[in-house]
């Protein structure tokens, strides 16, 4: 920076009694005059040779810019050599409706046979159950239920069916079987009755040793009960009446056949159904 002299100085210096005037130069400092700048914003010197803010910003927008087309341009490259496969039809083909389950060869209604309602009916239904059978317990209800709507145009048909995994059916099956022995069906139909409503089902849901002293609560003879039981004299005639079901089509309890005696037409009700699912099928054989 040029600096600008002023008009010198002269200073009387005594020197050995003589004096002597000594100019001295002074300088002065020259003014500078700073930018002018809005107060918004500061004034900034820009530095040689570096980059001001806004081309630091801009540099970097380029390069996010170039990372994003890159990407993209990946993209096409990929989906030009592997084009997406064509969606596969969801439309779903309409099934054909489950086959009403096949009726075999039904035996012969008999004397032997257990008949509820009118024995002349040209309808009947023909349940094969087992009385430790939580199912058959539910659907008990139903029977009782089809019988007091239909009155003399049904009859209804018991046959044993104890399953092997439930622990006291084929004794209770036994059971019902000394009943009718000591009192008929009307016997044998109160005990049937009264195994349902009080059993839980599933195998034990009625104990063994109470099976006697039922049979004296519906006015039989304990002893003689106790005696038919014990022998095992029905334990055939279950077994009989179980074959007799499979061979009729029957693969689970309940399993009941509604057949028109007079046209020979024969229906399979699978389960438990209740009675508003059972009441057509019957009165399309009525």
């Amino acid at each position: 920076m040029d600096k600008k002299k002023k008009s010198p100085v002269r200073l009387k210096v005594r020197k050995t009694g003589q004096e002597e005037t000594y100019t001295a130069p002074v300088y002065e400092e020259p003014v500078r005059e700073m930018p002018s700048y809005d107060t918004a914003v500061q004034y900034q010197q820009p530095k040689q040779g570096g980059m001001t803010t806004t081309q630091y910003f801009v540099v970097a927008l380029l390069i996010v810019a170039a990372f994003f087309i890159g990407n993209l341009s990946a993209k096409v490259q990929y989906l030009s050599k592997n084009p997406t496969p064509a969606a596969p039809d969801t439309a779903v083909a309409p099934q054909a409706p489950a086959a009403e389950p096949t009726v075999g060869d039904v035996p012969e209604i008999t004397s032997r046979d257990h008949v509820r309602g009118n024995k002349n009916a040209n309808v009947v239904l023909i349940e094969y159950s087992d009385y430790e059978c939580p199912f058959c317990k539910n659907f008990h209800p139903t029977m009782l239920e089809v019988m007091k709507e239909y009155g003399d145009k049904v009859k209804w048909v018991y046959r044993h069916y104890p399953l092997s995994f439930h622990a006291n059916a084929q004794k209770q099956s036994e059971a019902a079987e000394c009943a009718y022995e000591l009192g008929g069906d009307d016997a044998f139909w109160k005990y049937t009755d009264a195994l349902y409503e009080r059993t839980t089902s599933n195998g034990t849901g009625f104990a063994l040793d109470k099976l006697g002293p039922l049979a004296a609560e519906l006015g039989l003879n304990q002893s003689a009960f106790q005696t038919c039981l014990d022998s095992d004299t029905y334990k055939q005639y279950v077994a009989d009446d179980m074959a007799g079901g499979q061979k009729a089509g029957v693969q689970g309890t309940p399993g009941t056949i509604i057949w028109n005696l007079k046209t020979g037409e024969k229906k399979l009700i699978p389960g438990a159904l209740p009675f508003t699912s059972v009441k057509p099928m019957i009165d399309e054989l009525l």
